[in-house]
């Protein structure tokens, strides 16, 4: 299919790019004889001279990306601050029934998976792009379709999201598809953001077999190519609106190949839902997601094949967090800008900032973890400091 490929574009609504201000442009690509857009939001920081990851979301099954990043799941402004590029493809539409579909229905050739393909070529050889750090994330059918970049754009995409979207079976994918099976051939970490709640036959927790995959089967499938621990770390996340009708818990399987992890925020009485812009609205899917993403490249976690055990103990001595037993202020020996997460032993969050110190009177007496993220380099170190 890609020699059927042009791979030209034109602007369909004439925006040229300036730097040092936000650009947003709807593009137009001749992909398999017909004429494909898609959305792409370059950030005001962005000049060239750094590259950029890209980070792809796809809109549900019937959506336009325009709704779905004006309504739902809006990274414009977290590209302005993180520095990425964020892109919104719009599905073609399915002969079948003419609505906007990711997977046409059967019988049929089309396969989106190439498309997305031409885009990551198309905008690396336009801007600067960080192509070991290719993300994808979307909603109901998009979600689905960001576990197909994941199994068969394995090489290209760095790490996915699926919220309120299941997986395909292997035999559905290849029977009713005609689809390559499920081959990732790189850690690969995976956020999924499923509601228990969820009706929808292609979304439901308990799976929909031999369709669908349930989210154990999806959590298992993951955690065993990766390498992970094989039981989660398990933490209630606060229940901070008690009208959305659901509470979130969260499941980390850590340890994996290259550092890699699987998570699930599992929203407990969450329907086919996009948390923080409707139903649940304990979190926000969209801060999550690029939260956890960016984690991440083509290897693993960044810091785990970035730095060899000596380079990290340096780096940690460089930034060397005290005074450490303490009793009420921590501090980091640098300059610059952190983002601080402080963990109990159990793996709860209790405090989370911007800055290089912090007050941590009102903790209780005990044993922290304190993860310093680097916002310039993404680096991540860990510390394990004690509160008197």
């Amino acid at each position: 299919m890609k020699n059927l490929l042009s791979l030209f574009f034109l602007a369909s609504s004439i925006c040229l790019f300036n730097v040092n201000s936000q650009t947003q442009e709807t593009r137009t690509m001749n992909f398999d004889g017909n004429s494909r857009e898609y959305i792409i939001y370059i950030p005001s920081n962005y000049d060239g001279s750094v590259e950029f990851p890209l980070m792809f979301n796809f809109h549900g099954g019937g959506g336009l990306s325009s709704d779905f990043m004006n309504f739902y799941n809006d990274m414009r402004p977290l590209a302005d601050t993180a520095g990425f590029i964020a892109v919104y493809p719009q599905a073609a539409i399915d002969p079948v029934d003419g609505s906007y579909a990711w997977l046409h229905k059967a019988p049929t050739s089309h396969n989106d998976i190439f498309f997305i393909e031409a885009i990551i070529d198309t905008l690396s050889s336009e801007f600067s792009i960080d192509n070991d750090r290719v993300y994808a994330c979307g909603y109901s059918e998009g979600g689905i379709f960001s576990y197909e970049l994941a199994c068969r754009l394995n090489d290209r995409i760095a790490a996915i999201s699926s919220v309120s979207g299941s997986m395909l079976e292997d035999s559905f994918r290849n029977s009713y598809y005609d689809l390559d099976f499920c081959s990732p051939v790189h850690p690969t970490a995976v956020l999924l953001i499923p509601g228990t709640a969820d009706s929808n036959p292609h979304s439901s927790y308990s799976g929909f077999p031999p369709y669908y995959m349930s989210v154990e089967e999806i959590t298992t499938y993951w955690s065993n190519y990766n390498n992970t621990d094989i039981n989660p770390i398990i933490n209630p996340l606060p229940n901070t609106n008690l009208f959305d009708g659901s509470y979130v818990e969260q499941r980390i399987w850590e340890n994996g190949d290259n550092c890699s992890r699987i998570e699930e925020l599992k929203v407990i009485g969450g329907d086919h839902d996009w948390p923080g812009a409707f139903g649940n609205m304990d979190i926000d899917a969209t801060s999550r997601i690029w939260d956890f993403v960016s984690q991440f490249n083509i290897n693993g976690l960044i810091e785990c094949e970035s730095l060899s055990i000596n380079q990290q103990i340096n780096k940690k001595n460089e930034y060397l967090i005290y005074p450490n037993p303490t009793t009420n202020e921590l501090a980091l020996n640098s300059d610059k800008v952190f983002q601080i997460e402080i963990f109990d032993l159990s793996g709860n969050k209790v405090m989370e900032f911007k800055g290089n110190t912090i007050n941590v009177e009102h903790l209780s007496s005990a044993t922290y973890i304190v993860n310093a993220i680097d916002l310039e380099t993404k680096e991540r170190l860990s510390y394990k400091v004690i509160k008197k």
